[in-house]
């Protein structure tokens, strides 16, 4: 499989003489054939955010957020403002009749957030010399407010004017925010997820306060979804799935990624073989309604929600932790990683009993709630009805730092950022090139001929 790699001196060169490169056609299943680079930031690129369908946002530790045209790949705006990395950034779209408009919301470690612009390129508003530095922001389009989370949770209205706040999260500071229903948030703190309640009085008040904090996570929480209208799921660094309720909050699925020891290995065997904490930590959650895809370690994992089972797995799907997902349907998936690789899955089912399987596809993993009853026997992975398997079918090398994230544009491409400064604009190389004949044509056209 051919694989072109960007950052080696010599490679640097050759994408200052072209930004567009072709990867190679080893792959007839990835459509991504031809990339362009889009250089502007000079640190790493931790953040992507979609404006609408033809403008991204792009952030991270140089404190600059840049806003790019994904069809042209051209830079269209430079918003600069905060003096310390961004820490979260998201769009907050406000229906004001008949039209809406999006902007964006940025956090930094500088204590402050900002409103910006994308069209201008202005800062709209700021807020300063905050108590302490927001992870995560989360948009309650409804209600037109918006939710901050660091040491407080704070809920800000279209004009950035404070409406309420709780406070005292610990030490660890919230991680996570998801909006559920009645009004309901729920937030990521160390081990627990916090459920607030937003009240609105006849006066157009607000107030929030904290109605429930649930505890079954045995480690600290890394990711937090919505996954449907009634269903929310969480991940934790132990390797805990949780499926839960969200309307009564409880616990509709549990799996716990569990390392299986042989009986006969000795403590001493045992001890060296114990996976690392990041071999099982689930670094993020995706979902398309019918299924959470895991990222586990280096390892990706499908889960149904219909069934509440693992069906389909690989242990070894990077060469190091997976960063970022994404299902692009109940078959196909992609994942980028920390080895600076993004990679295309397709769901298969297994082979036929005798026929050998790919090398490395299944590990000593098992799953099953931990304080499972006792008498009921471990289930490994393997002898679980229907599961199926995750072959690799595009392999996207181009960045020379751990890819941070992604965010997809259907048939106009998809957009990578990384530790490398870099973000790399994938395209449909085919399609790419039926407009650049349909272009020459029409101007053609226009010139009368030759």
């Amino acid at each position: 499989m051919l694989r072109w790699i960007l950052g080696g001196r010599e490679a640097q060169g050759s994408v200052e003489k072209s930004s567009v490169l072709c990867i190679g056609e080893e792959q007839p299943k990835n459509w991504f054939t031809e990339l362009q680079v889009l250089k502007g930031h000079f640190d790493i690129v931790r953040f992507l955010v979609q404006i609408d369908d033809f403008r991204c946002a792009s952030a991270g530790d140089d404190g600059l957020v840049l806003v790019w045209n994904v069809e042209t790949g051209e830079r269209l705006q430079e918003l600069r403002g905060h003096s310390q990395q961004i820490t979260a950034i998201t769009t907050f779209t406000c229906n004001n009749g008949a039209t809406s408009h999006s902007s964006l919301i940025t956090a930094s470690s500088d204590r402050s957030l900002s409103l910006w612009d994308p069209d201008t390129g202005n800062r709209v508003q700021t807020i300063s010399d905050l108590q302490s530095s927001v992870k995560c922001l989360l948009v309650l389009e409804r209600l037109c407010v918006w939710v901050s989370g660091g040491e407080e949770l704070c809920v800000w209205n279209k004009d950035f004017q404070l409406q309420c706040q709780t406070q005292n999260h610990s030490d660890t500071g919230i991680t996570a925010l998801i909006e559920l229903p009645k009004n309901c948030i729920a937030a990521a703190v160390d081990k627990e997820i916090v459920i607030s309640r937003l009240t609105v009085s006849t006066d157009s008040s607000m107030s929030v306060a904290e109605i429930r904090r649930l505890s079954d996570h045995q480690d600290r929480i890394r990711a937090l979804i919505n996954v449907n209208d009634g269903l929310f799921a969480s991940g934790s660094h132990a390797g805990e799935l949780i499926l839960w309720d969200a309307i009564d909050w409880n616990i509709l699925g549990y799996e716990h990624i569990l390392w299986e020891e042989s009986q006969a290995c000795t403590q001493a065997e045992i001890r060296l073989a114990a996976p690392k904490p990041s071999e099982m930590s689930i670094q993020h959650l995706t979902t398309n309604g019918r299924h959470i895809l895991a990222a586990v370690g280096s390892g990706l994992y499908v889960y149904s929600i219909l069934t509440k089972t693992v069906v389909a797995y690989r242990k070894v799907a990077h060469d190091s932790n997976v960063l970022h997902t994404m299902l692009l349907s109940d078959s196909e998936l992609m994942s980028c990683s920390e080895d600076g690789s993004v990679r295309m899955w397709e769901i298969q089912d297994l082979p036929l009993p005798g026929e050998p399987a790919s090398p490395g596809f299944f590990g000593m993993w098992s799953f099953g709630r931990s304080n499972k009853p006792a008498g009921v026997p471990s289930k490994k992975v393997t002898d679980v009805p229907n599961m199926r398997t995750l072959e690799l079918t595009g392999d996207l090398i181009g960045h020379s730092g751990a890819v941070q994230m992604f965010v997809s544009f259907g048939e106009n491409g998809l957009v990578t950022c990384s530790t490398d400064h870099l973000l790399i604009l994938w395209k449909n190389g085919e399609r790419q090139s039926h407009l650049r004949s349909l272009a020459l044509f029409h101007k053609l056209e226009e010139n009368g001929g030759l």
